[in-house]
């Protein structure tokens, strides 16, 4: 894994050992940021079920002011530390051991503010995407110009994201998966 484009082009990215984080391939995540692009400069990243952190690093790089990490492995935190550091990305970035939800409810009472862009990917199958979606609907962390998207397996449902208070703004399917992209509060 590396990043693809931006400060810390090319540079590599170490991943966690195992098979509790799956890094999203390159190609793919290029696709994500080519969409995302327009969005990212100056941007205020919320990095969600992060992994070793390939997507937030790569929303630093090309040019995002600001990502917060939310991961609850230890292992995976540490590879995430890792890669801020070997790509010069520390300063602009946060990394929270913590589990999710329990991570929305730090940020919110830190008073953090919104973010600008909001990506998750969770593991799949497990709901977890509606859960945060849920979760986040009404959060002071979210505006109604807040890009929400959240990478889950081609054949997940989505129609709860509607429910939820979101409106769908683009479904872009790879093979066996595929990114939500929403907007809050038109639901």
């Amino acid at each position: 894994m590396r990043v693809i484009a931006g400060s810390a082009r090319s540079l590599p990215l170490k991943t966690v050992p195992g098979l509790c984080t799956r890094p999203t391939t390159d190609r793919t995540k290029e696709t994500l940021f080519n969409i995302l692009m327009p969005d990212l400069p100056s941007a205020r990243f919320l990095d969600l079920f992060a992994g070793s952190g390939g997507i937030g690093i790569e929303a630093l790089s090309r040019g995002a002011s600001y990502a917060c990490f939310a991961e609850r492995d230890r292992k995976a935190c540490a590879c995430i530390r890792e890669n801020l550091a070997f790509t010069r990305l520390a300063d602009r970035a946060e990394v929270l051991e913590s589990d999710v939800i329990a991570a929305i409810g730090t940020l919110e009472r830190r008073g953090t503010g919104p973010f600008d862009i909001v990506f998750m990917d969770p593991p799949y199958r497990e709901g977890l995407e509606q859960a945060v979606l849920e979760r986040l609907h009404g959060s002071p962390l979210v505006t109604d110009r807040t890009l929400l998207v959240f990478e889950a397996s081609i054949d997940t449902d989505i129609s709860f994201a509607e429910g939820a208070g979101y409106r769908i703004l683009r479904d872009k399917r790879y093979k066996t998966n595929r990114h939500v992209f929403l907007e809050a509060g038109k639901g």
